[in-house]
């Protein structure tokens, strides 16, 4: 099981519990699943049980004890915990690269790198913000609000903090995606920084170093046809990419849910980071001949680069090939 099947994991397990009478109803159609914060128990965590505990017969401790014993039998959970008032901590198989780089090859949707319909160009932060949760909800889909995404009356619609007067035409001084990119990279409420780091084009800019990391994606895949391969997913020794890619996917369903473009903006970031540090062991060196092994990290480093292109397009972002 990879990170993105262990929510639908819960989702079904729930049902089957509801179904057997033994749990309270309805069911949620969905379930947030995140990463354990540092010093908690397992991987992954969710809070289902205590929605649940309170609708239901059960205290929402008993109830994740109940769906505690569901997932314990799924395939590719290792552990199951109940922790606190009740949420559900789990610890997966280990993960397997070829398998997460062909789930996004083929199931590019739910890594959000399926291309839209073009919309309207956005101008004020609120558009911005507006424009990005529409986005990143519909790809997770989502379809109360999406057709739109400004819909100011909605009480779940985030309250948007405009550009500082003292800032200016931050797209006229800064360019429009790393102006994008800072009105985005904080909570909504909150009034956006920009600075001149925006300008530079360095690691210390996060905007340029996220969209850097897909220019390398794309440069690596050059090299290789001139070297003569192509990319061929297989095993792969790359703990902090291979974990960046297989959260990407519960990223994405935290930052629809909770409306929260900023939970993207910061996992592009770890994706990117990861891609960077990686890139130098993907092509041969000196008088080295292509193998196998090459072929499977240029396989991750490609499915990479169509993440951070997915999850800046999602942002209103363009992904150049060459920056």
């Amino acid at each position: 099981m990879i990170p993105a099947d262990l929510s639908r994991a819960v989702v079904r397990a729930v049902r089957r519990a509801v179904e057997a009478g033994e749990l309270g109803g309805p069911a949620p159609a969905r379930v947030v699943v995140e990463r354990t914060r540092p010093g908690g128990v397992g991987e992954y965590a969710t809070p289902v049980a205590l929605g649940m505990g309170k609708a239901g017969r059960r205290s929402p401790a008993d109830t994740a004890r109940v769906l505690a014993g569901v997932l314990a039998l799924e395939s590719g959970i290792e552990a199951v915990e109940v922790t606190g008032p009740g949420f559900l901590n789990f610890t997966l198989a280990p993960l397997s690269a070829a398998r997460l780089v062909r789930d996004v090859r083929e199931r590019a949707d739910r890594y959000g790198c399926v291309p839209l319909a073009p919309r309207p160009a956005a101008g004020t932060r609120e558009e911005v913000v507006r424009a990005a949760v529409a986005r990143i909800r519909e790809s997770q889909g989502f379809d109360d609000d999406a057709r739109q995404g400004n819909a100011p009356h909605d009480p779940a619609e985030p309250r948007v903090a405009p550009v500082a007067r003292r800032d200016g035409d931050v797209r006229a001084r800064y360019g429009d995606g790393a102006a994008v990119w800072a009105m985005l990279a904080v909570p909504a409420r909150e009034t956006p920084v920009f600075g001149d780091a925006l300008l530079v084009q360095a690691e210390e800019n996060e905007a340029f170093r996220v969209r850097y990391a897909h220019s390398r994606a794309r440069a690596l895949t050059r090299n290789a046809e001139r070297l003569g391969f192509r990319a061929e997913p297989g095993d792969v020794d790359a703990p902090a990419l291979l974990r960046a890619l297989a959260d990407h996917a519960l990223a994405l369903e935290a930052a629809a849910h909770h409306r929260a473009p900023e939970r993207l903006v910061r996992h592009l970031v770890s994706v990117a980071d990861a891609l960077l540090d990686f890139q130098h062991q993907v092509l041969p060196l000196g008088d080295e001949k292509p193998s196998a092994a090459h072929r499977a990290r240029l396989a991750l480093a490609e499915a990479a680069g169509a993440v951070l292109a997915g999850g800046l397009a999602l942002l209103g972002i363009d992904a150049p090939d060459f920056l």
